[in-house]
C-alpha cells in the first residue's frame, strides 16, 4: 500500500478536512485548527490549544478501498494523577461506523503547579479493514480530545481516491467544553456529532473547552462561513470564569448576533441556554473543582456582586434577547432552553457536576436532533 501525503491531498482537493479552517504545517505532516488563520493574533492562549483539538473535524473522500489507513502522531494531555486516555478515531462509511484506539503518541503530563512535561512517543497508523470494494463516501472522524499531526493516507493497492461529493445541509455550532465534549468516548459520539449524524447534516463544531465568551473573532468567523443553520450554546463559562455581569452580557449577546447577521441576515440561528449545573443554578461563579473533583461556586462578597449572573438569570436573559429581536422582525432567530437537552433529571450523568459523561452527551445529541431537523433548510 502506497502512502499518500495528507498535505498534498488537501492542497489538491482530493480530500477535505471538514470543520478545519486552518492548519499548522509540521515537518512531517499537518495539524488542523478550527479557527481561520487571521484569528491567530487575537485568540487567547488557552483557547488556541482548544482550537487545535479537532473536535468534530473529519477527513472526507470517495474511495473503493477495502482497507484504509491514516498515519498520524497524536498528543494527549494527562492531568495529575489521571490515567492516560487512548486516542480514538472513527471511520464512517456506507452507514457503518468503525473505531480505532491508539496508545501511541506524545504525552503532555500536566503538573499541579501549572507546569507540564512532554513525553515523546511514536506515530501510529489507524487501520480500518473489511470495507468492501464499492465506490463510497467516507469520513474519518479525528480525535476530539487530543492534538494530531496528520501524515499520510494509505489505501488498498489500486484503489480509487477522489474528492467527496457531499450535498448534505451545513450546520455550524458554537459552544463551550460541553460542546467540545472531551469526556466523550469517541469523536463520532460528541453530542453535536450524534445530532448531525442522526439528522444527516454536515457539522462544523466550534465548541471550545473553557470558552464561549462571545468573542467577536468567532462571530466574524461564523458571519463569513458557508452554513444553512447556526446554533450558539452560551452562558456556562461566563459564570464559571465570572467573565461578565448582566450589564456586559446582554449587549455582548446582541453584538454577537448583530455581527453574524451582517453576513447571514436570513440564516436560522438557535440560541441555546446552559444545561443543568447544580452549583451555579442560583449562585454566581466563579466555579472550581473541589477535593473530590466536583465543580462548585465560590462564595464572594455579596456587596460587590450586583449584576452577577446565575444560570437561572442567564436563561432568562437569553430568552428575552431572542424574544425582543423576534418582535422587531428577526423571524429566523429561535430560543432553546438548555434544560430540555440536559436537566435536573439527568444529574446522575453529570459526574463532576458540570460536564456530562459519555451517555449524557449521546442523550443530548439525540434530543437536539429533532430541533436540528426542524430548523435547518
Amino acid at each position: 500500500m502506497r502512502p499518500h501525503s495528507i498535505e498534498n491531498l488537501l492542497n489538491d482537493g482530493t480530500i477535505i478536512a471538514r470543520g478545519a479552517l486552518d492548519f499548522d504545517i509540521r515537518s512531517q505532516g499537518v495539524s488542523p485548527r478550527r479557527l481561520p488563520s487571521w484569528t491567530r493574533t487575537q485568540i487567547p492562549q488557552m483557547m488556541d490549544a482548544m482550537a487545535r483539538m479537532p473536535s468534530g473535524v473529519r477527513l472526507q473522500f470517495n474511495t473503493n478501498a477495502s482497507s484504509i489507513g491514516l498515519s498520524f502522531l497524536g498528543s494527549t494531555t494527562v492531568a495529575p494523577g489521571a490515567i492516560p486516555r487512548k486516542i480514538v478515531l472513527n471511520l464512517e462509511s456506507n452507514g457503518r461506523l468503525q473505531s480505532y484506539q491508539s496508545e501511541k503518541g506524545n504525552r503532555i503530563q500536566l503538573a499541579s503547579d501549572g507546569g507540564y512535561r512532554l513525553l515523546r512517543g511514536e506515530p501510529d497508523t489507524a487501520w480500518f479493514r473489511n470495507l468492501g470494494t464499492t465506490e463510497r463516501f467516507s469520513e474519518i472522524w479525528l480525535p476530539h480530545n487530543a492534538f494530531v499531526e496528520l501524515r499520510s493516507l494509505e489505501l488498498t493497492d489500486g484503489a480509487t481516491l477522489s474528492p467527496p461529493q457531499d450535498v448534505r445541509k451545513q450546520w455550524l455550532h458554537y459552544g463551550s467544553s460541553i460542546s467540545h465534549c472531551m469526556e466523550a468516548e469517541e469523536p463520532a459520539y460528541i453530542w453535536p456529532a450524534v445530532a448531525a449524524r442522526n439528522s444527516d447534516v454536515n457539522l462544523q463544531n466550534l465548541g471550545f473547552g473553557g470558552q464561549c465568551h462571545l468573542d467577536q473573532f468567532v462571530a466574524r468567523t461564523i458571519r463569513d462561513s458557508q452554513t444553512d443553520l447556526i446554533s450558539i450554546k452560551t452562558g456556562i463559562n461566563v459564570i464559571n470564569m465570572d467573565s461578565m455581569r448582566e450589564r456586559v452580557f446582554i449587549p455582548a449577546v446582541h453584538g454577537f448576533i448583530d455581527t453574524i447577521r451582517e453576513g447571514k441576515p436570513q440564516t436560522p440561528i438557535i440560541i441555546i441556554s446552559p444545561i443543568y449545573c447544580p452549583s451555579a443554578e442560583t449562585h454566581p461563579g466563579p466555579t472550581i473543582p473541589n477535593n473530590v473533583g466536583k465543580f462548585e461556586t465560590i462564595k464572594g462578597f455579596e456587596a460587590l456582586r450586583q449584576g452577577c449572573l446565575t444560570l437561572e438569570k442567564v436563561r432568562e436573559i437569553l430568552e428575552q434577547v431572542v424574544k425582543k429581536r423576534c418582535e422587531i422582525g428577526d423571524e429566523n432567530l429561535h430560543y432553546l432552553d438548555g434544560l430540555k437537552l440536559f436537566g435536573p433529571k439527568d444529574a446522575s450523568d453529570l459526574p463532576d457536576d458540570l460536564h456530562p459523561n459519555p451517555s449524557g452527551y449521546i442523550r443530548m445529541g439525540e434530543r437536539f436532533s429533532g430541533y436540528l431537523s426542524k430548523h435547518i433548510r
